[in-house]
């Protein structure tokens, strides 16, 4: 994505080998696809949401809420923009994808998104692969900034009635903090602020049993947060993905933090 009290845990000594062995990584064939806007909407002030059409989604595959697209502009040019993002939706029946852009920066992809308009096209590739986080872990760990709300919507609307789920979300405006759908049993915090989000985190009462933390949001705020979760709060670093979707100072920055 681009343009943004310790209550220690000790895991089962088989939690690191559980979950890292249940997590399941898939490759997928890289086709670059042409398509239309048919669809443009604003569910918050800071977030556009742009559906996309086009012959060419067939057989797009998107297996998790993890995944990304690569979203390029200007690919005739001698510096095309190329940014990821989330396939936020995707309907093989309608034959519609769609991406939220948060509205973060003033970089040239959330630019396109602030003036997207029904009929004008852009290109996509991926996503590249899939990495498929079970859904039925006996908790489920949520935590990001705006960039990272799109991927953790989706997971939320995934998550089946059984699931307990906690979500720690830092927003820069509060005119941002909607409603989640979720059948999941789900505990929701907002948050102003990194330091607000790595403070929440770490107050967190884990509940017991095996579960899995996801995380996403700017570079160094991850790595941060990644730390407190395995080194303070006992997670076991197989339960854990962190991942940058970009970094104060560069642009079209994404890595997956490691421990």
């Amino acid at each position: 994505m681009e343009d943004i009290v310790n209550h220690l845990q000790i895991p089962h000594p088989m939690s690191s080998e559980l979950s890292a062995s249940r997590v399941q990584r898939v490759r997928h064939e890289i086709r670059r696809r042409d398509l239309e806007v048919v669809r443009v909407e604003s569910p918050s002030p800071h977030f556009r949401s742009v559906t996309f059409a086009g012959e060419a989604l067939a057989g797009f595959v998107s297996a998790s809420f993890d995944d990304h697209v690569k979203f390029m502009l200007g690919t005739d040019s001698a510096e095309p923009v190329r940014r990821d993002y989330t396939p936020r939706r995707y309907d093989p029946v309608a034959g519609e994808l769609t991406i939220e852009f948060a509205l973060h920066g003033d970089g040239p992809a959330a630019h396109w998104a602030t003036q997207a308009a029904v009929g004008q096209r852009a290109t996509i590739a991926g996503p590249r692969g899939s990495f498929i986080i079970p859904l039925d872990y006996d908790w489920h760990l949520l935590a990001g900034d705006e960039t990272a709300l799109p991927a953790i919507a989706r997971r939320l609307e995934e998550l089946p009635a059984q699931a307990k789920v906690i979500v720690v979300v830092q927003v820069d405006d509060p005119a941002d903090r909607r409603v989640l759908a979720s059948a999941a049993t789900v505990s929701l915090h907002w948050v102003d602020d990194s330091a607000a989000l790595l403070a929440t985190v770490r107050a967190l009462a884990l509940p017991p049993g095996d579960g899995y933390a996801w995380c996403a949001g700017e570079a160094g705020a991850m790595a941060a947060l990644r730390r407190v979760l395995v080194e303070e709060k006992g997670v076991s670093r197989h339960a854990v993905r962190a991942a940058a979707y970009w970094k104060h100072g560069t642009a079209a920055h994404h890595e997956n933090l490691e421990a």
